[in-house]
């Protein structure tokens, strides 16, 4: 792994706006990203360890990369643009021919549910971990509403709602920082 990526957990996971927020960080710094429901749901249930009774996409993904002997090693957050998150999913498949390794692009959503569907690190570029705010006091306070059963309001004020297409297509809308407090984005321009 290069040196100028570093690796993060999910930290948290809790409704939003128009999705739900994932809080990925370790112990110097937690950032979040804005799914949308399905993705979000996948997310939860993963970190659950449950499965449905019929897969789900990231299930199918997994499954098909596995019937054609390609590995999943790892995903990276690579880029944040214009409040949109942008990932790459890298795959190996060893064959007669040696080793093939294929990186493609992906919504850091999806990346984060491959990720947690098997079992692989996730990352995100320096880059990227520079820009964006440090949200772990928001996370703990968040943590605390619902641990003491107040309840959180939702935040944003639905300017993350859109599209919520392929987040490297060019395409605004898909993996976006949730708002944070009075509306403050989660990225420092």
């Amino acid at each position: 792994m290069a040196s100028d990526a570093i690796q993060v957990q999910i930290l948290g996971l809790m409704p939003a706006a128009s999705g739900m927020a994932v809080f990925l960080g370790n112990e110097t710094k937690t950032f979040s990203i804005h799914v949308d429901h399905g993705v979000g749901t996948s997310i939860a249930l993963l970190l659950k360890g449950e499965k449905r009774e019929r897969p789900l996409t990231h299930d199918l993904i997994h499954l098909i990369l596995k019937g054609f002997g390609i590995s999943v090693d790892k995903v990276i957050i690579n880029d944040l643009r214009n409040d949109t998150y942008f990932a790459r999913l890298t795959l190996r498949q060893i064959g007669p021919g040696g080793t093939s390794i294929t990186e493609i692009d992906a919504r850091p959503s999806d990346c984060v549910a491959v990720a947690l569907e098997t079992g692989k690190p996730i990352y995100v570029s320096k880059g990227v971990w520079d820009k964006v705010s440090d949200m772990t006091s928001f996370l703990h306070e968040l943590k605390k509403k619902f641990a003491s059963g107040e309840g959180v309001e939702e935040e944003g004020d639905g300017e993350e709602k859109g599209d919520q297409g392929e987040g490297n297509g060019g395409k605004k809308g898909g993996d976006k920082p949730p708002r944070e407090g009075g509306g403050k984005g989660s990225k420092k321009g």
